[in-house]
């Protein structure tokens, strides 16, 4: 069932819904050996649709979003595990921030994805992905700094190719990431982005 296209939004049912109509696309990249990643918390519900109806292996990806100093809401980068991340500098400037004061931010914002990266896995080990294709998944991207950040952790992990798989983003962030990876698939691009909430008819806080 396709979303409803209204005045404003294009709104899904729900983030499994949005996993589901994304899957038709995402066939064609499931030649073995390939696994998904669900970027924590929402990406992972969209993640699991795909991965139980193409019957692929998936894990768990956590991102954190680093915050502008006066907007926690705008993405001035974002850190991965394994001492995975990306700035914005022109953003950083903007914003008045500082080389140290970012610094101390990545070196919080890391040790926070390593405690839940572990607690979220609760002991099993995580997908080699050296060698595989990569597909990384969220409900959505509106500046597109935590799938750009997933993005380069999956390179720095050796995988062989490197699939964005979106139910929406803006039209700015698909421009951005394209050149970055070797397929992205977004089922609605935006011109005029909004919250990702807002696309959704039911979006739930998803609990750990």
């Amino acid at each position: 069932m396709a979303p409803t296209v209204g005045a404003n939004h294009v709104l899904f049912k729900n983030r499994s819904d949005a996993g589901l109509l994304l899957s038709d696309a995402l066939a064609e990249f499931c030649q073995k050996p390939v696994c998904l990643f669900g970027l924590a918390r929402g990406g992972v519900v969209v993640a699991e649709s795909i991965a139980h109806k193409l019957n692929i292996p998936f894990d768990i990806l956590v991102i954190k979003k680093l915050s502008s100093p006066h907007n926690p809401e705008f993405a001035i980068g974002a850190v991965a595990p394994d001492n995975v991340s990306v700035v914005h500098w022109k953003d950083v400037q903007r914003a008045g921030g500082d080389e140290v004061s970012i610094g101390h931010a990545i070196k919080e914002l890391s040790g926070s994805v390593k405690r839940d990266m572990a607690r979220l896995r609760k002991g099993k080990k995580p997908i080699d992905i050296t060698g595989k294709t990569v597909i990384l998944i969220d409900d959505g991207a509106a500046t597109g700094a935590t799938m750009e950040t997933a993005v380069l952790w999956a390179y720095k992990k050796r995988a062989r190719k490197v699939i964005v798989a979106l139910p929406v983003a803006s039209k700015d962030v698909i421009a951005r990431l394209k050149p970055e990876v070797d397929a992205i698939i977004v089922h609605t691009p935006i011109d005029h982005f909004e919250s990702v909430g807002s696309y959704y008819k039911t979006f739930d806080q998803v609990s750990d």
